[in-house]
């Protein structure tokens, strides 16, 4: 079976993106996994510090493992917006196939530091394991906001720059890199998403060198994500839009089921609302018709 590395070699070949979900619950991994597999295509599996937290770091990474080799499935685990090396020390030690070191909000000559010095250590360990860093702050939590958060990067003189990121990629030597090109954590409530900058965007793409990630994906356009992708984008992220998906399928079972108290027997709502989600998305990074 191939590895994360290979998948993204070939993504690249193919001009396509891999789609990252975040999980918090078995419920949600289920789902996405099963989707993928209906699809036939690969998926990469998030968990943020704060979903590590909850569903263990070393458990998260032996459910994904079960479900590769039981099914001889190309699923993938990534350390998401991870912020200290110890924090990837753990994710690596149980082994995750990628990490994502994220120094988003430090100063620039700060963040190369740390980001170089996770790109070390990962590489001591394994030359498999893929390294991502951040370039741009685009704020934090897969969260249904009313105003863009404080602080993002969302004008084009806060956007990631490819002279910035030639520099960031160059001197930290990391496999993957996601910039601020207009894209924010979360999703507005009753509104669009700002548009991407696929200027800006290919143009990071030419600099770097290196394959981009999409952060905060949920909330954007099927023609911005196909030209995100044209422009060099190989991974997307989607969370908030799971996590909708998800409340919204819990309130519909919870309505017609007030006397259930069984929680496997509420989440079938839950759990097609999510892989409606999962398959429109899927479907449209791999271009499938």
């Amino acid at each position: 079976m191939r590895n994360l590395r290979e998948v993204l070699e070939d993504a690249d070949r193919k001009n396509i993106a891999i789609g990252h979900f975040n999980i918090s619950e078995l419920g949600m991994l289920n789902a996405i996994a099963e989707v993928a597999r209906e699809l036939m295509v690969p998926v990469i599996i998030g968990t943020s510090e704060g979903e590590r937290e909850f569903i263990d770091t070393r458990e998260a990474a032996a459910l994904v493992k079960t479900l590769r080799e039981e099914h001889d499935q190309e699923i993938f685990l990534n350390a998401d917006h991870t912020h200290s090396l110890d924090k990837i020390k753990e994710a690596v030690e149980a082994g995750y196939d990628a990490v994502l070191f994220d120094g988003g909000k430090l100063p620039m000559e700060e963040n190369l530091r740390q980001t170089k010095e996770v790109v070390e250590y990962v590489r001591s360990r394994s030359e498999e394991i893929v390294v991502e860093g951040e370039l741009g702050y685009i704020g934090s939590g897969s969260t249904i906001r009313k105003e863009i958060p404080k602080g993002a990067a969302i004008k084009p003189e806060d956007l990631t720059t490819p002279e910035e990121a030639a520099k960031f990629a160059e001197e930290t030597s990391i496999d993957l890199l996601a910039p601020a090109v207009g894209n924010i954590h979360g999703m507005f409530a009753n509104a669009p998403e700002p548009a991407l900058d696929i200027d800006r965007t290919r143009a990071v793409r030419m600099a770097a060198k290196v394959p981009l990630v999409l952060h905060g994906g949920s909330g954007n356009t099927d023609a911005d994500f196909l030209l995100a992708i044209d422009a060099g984008v190989r991974i997307i992220h989607i969370s908030t839009e799971l996590r909708a998906a998800w409340r919204e399928g819990m309130e519909k079972s919870l309505k017609e089921k007030p006397e259930e108290i069984a929680p496997y027997k509420l989440m079938g709502p839950a759990l097609d609302e999510m892989k409606k989600v999962v398959y429109n998305r899927l479907k449209l990074f791999n271009k499938l018709h």
